[in-house]
């Protein structure tokens, strides 16, 4: 029988608990740097909580895409978790047309809409920012995936565009490819037909600003009067740019 051991067992109850205090000391130790490593790793791997949404009549949010800056009124978001700044994955947008006002009325500063087309029945503009991930810029699609599935003639359409079926069968059928006839690079849409009674046709205008995607959406009977359209996409997506950017 060891010495130390009889020592412990005949040694008076204070000192044996002092003894066990010091032998807690090193476990507790232990249990602290693994309790705080383990908080650190669930606080860098662990998925953050979003944070509140802020209302709707609040100031412009500043906001990424992909790396890229927007200003983004906050009225004019349609989910309400994307309502608040920082980096996000996507935006859905709506803007009144031609005012270019969000929904609930507050203005965009600068935006003139004396000489703009008069509003229609369905008088609001969508508008979706999100990461690009691997698709094709738009004048790519143009050159490479486009022609695949276009009908050979193209045909007029309102003054000064041009326009192209996508044959059957094809996975944009239904559609036309309409585009500035002088100028494409200036002005080029994917346009679904209008469908039986009020449903509308819809245009899509996509542009690439560094690795996101702004898409527009717009009623496809505002091609009569398609140029100050045009303006008008061209001065709403200025005003969703960060300045300086």
């Amino acid at each position: 029988m060891s010495t130390s051991y009889v020592h412990q067992r005949y040694a008076p109850p204070h000192q044996r608990k002092r003894h066990s205090r010091l032998l807690a000391l090193p476990l507790l130790a232990v249990g602290v740097v693994v309790t705080a490593a383990t908080g650190f790793i669930l606080s860098v791997l662990w998925p953050g909580w979003p944070g509140t949404p802020v209302g709707p009549n609040a100031p412009a949010l500043p906001v990424t895409v992909a790396g890229v800056a927007f200003n983004v009124p906050p009225g004019a978001v349609r989910v309400p978790l994307q309502r608040q700044p920082g980096a996000h994955e996507r935006l859905d947008l709506t803007f009144l047309w031609p005012s270019l006002q969000p929904p609930d009325g507050t203005p965009l500063p600068n935006v003139p809409t004396k000489g703009l087309p008069k509003a229609q029945p369905f008088e609001r503009v969508f508008v979706t920012i999100a990461t690009a991930r691997d698709a094709l810029p738009p004048d790519e699609r143009v050159k490479t995936i486009y022609p695949r599935y276009l009908e050979s003639d193209a045909a007029a359409g309102p003054e000064g565009l041009s326009m192209m079926a996508f044959r059957q069968g094809t996975p944009y059928q239904g559609e036309d490819l309409i585009y500035d006839a002088a100028a494409p690079e200036n002005f080029l849409v994917r346009c679904s037909r209008n469908g039986a009674g009020s449903t509308p046709g819809m245009c899509l205008h996509i542009r690439r600003i560094g690795d996101a995607e702004v898409t527009v959406r717009f009623v496809r009977d505002w091609l009569d009067d398609w140029r100050p359209v045009a303006a008008n996409i061209e001065r709403l997506i200025a005003k969703l740019r960060a300045p300086g950017t």
